[in-house]
């Protein structure tokens, strides 16, 4: 279902997931996405280092884990439909590239990019038509305005949130005019937390929805539609977003 902005906003403020989170990191355990986070050792590693780390480590554990009959992945129906003929398209932060780059490679061209050696290992031998290319997020190594459609699922919340501008930049750069982006982002203010996930420590790091969407509208991003999505106890922001014909309009 369709969410205006205000709806979407206020499902984020739902008290088992704002609020208490914004508060500085003690000695503690919250609940979050209905897993136990804690502030552990774990938390002094380079958030990149443990992110990469910990997704080859579980890499078999979490591609047994996805499914395709998800409504997250449900959503990638609205931007296949919107897709061009013979588009290109960059699955960013693209795993085992199942399910999303696998599907994906039914209609388009498909480029996948991360940084988890082992998950672009098992993306190659899934998707065996995509082109994979082991890189960072956070300075994607391709030309402007390369793809018809860029999808992130589940990778720029692992990001600290203080470079989610520069990553929804780096999405836009790479769009060609009127390109469209399927992000998914976060949706209650969480500076910097660790949990166990798949029995390895992962980090997360996110803005509230009202800022996530603001960071998506900087980037020259015009907003088609954006979605709560629940997860447990809690749940993601995804937006289908659309590039401005010029990065100067908004």
């Amino acid at each position: 279902m369709l969410l205006p902005h205000e709806s979407t906003h206020q499902a984020a403020q739902h008290p088992a997931r704002a609020g208490r989170l914004r508060r500085p990191l003690t000695r503690r355990v919250v609940p979050y996405l209905g897993l136990t986070l804690s502030d552990d050792d774990s938390r002094d590693m380079d958030p990149r280092t443990q992110v990469r780390d910990s997704y080859n480590r579980i890499a078999a554990a979490y591609l047994s884990s996805r499914r395709r009959d998800s409504p997250d992945v449900a959503l990638l129906d609205d931007l296949v439909v919107r897709l061009p003929p013979r588009a290109r398209v960059l699955d960013a932060g693209c795993g085992a590239g199942v399910p999303i780059a696998q599907q994906l490679a039914t209609r388009a061209s498909v480029v996948g990019v991360d940084f988890a050696e082992v998950q672009l290992g098992l993306a190659k031998h899934h998707v065996p038509t995509g082109v994979w290319v082991c890189a960072d997020l956070v300075a994607l190594p391709f030309a402007d305005a390369s793809f018809d459609a860029v999808c992130s699922y589940y990778a720029i919340i692992h990001i600290p949130r203080e470079q989610h501008a520069s990553v929804l930049n780096g999405v836009a750069r790479v769009l060609r005019p009127r390109g469209l982006a399927l992000l998914c982002l976060g949706a209650v203010d969480l500076p910097a937390w660790t949990e166990q996930y798949h029995n390895a420590p992962m980090y997360w790091s996110h803005y509230d929805a009202a800022t996530s969407i603001s960071l998506v509208k900087a980037a020259g991003l015009e907003i088609v539609w954006d979605r709560w999505v629940a997860e447990g106890t809690g749940g993601h922001l995804f937006v289908l977003a659309q590039r401005l014909s010029g990065r100067g309009d908004r």
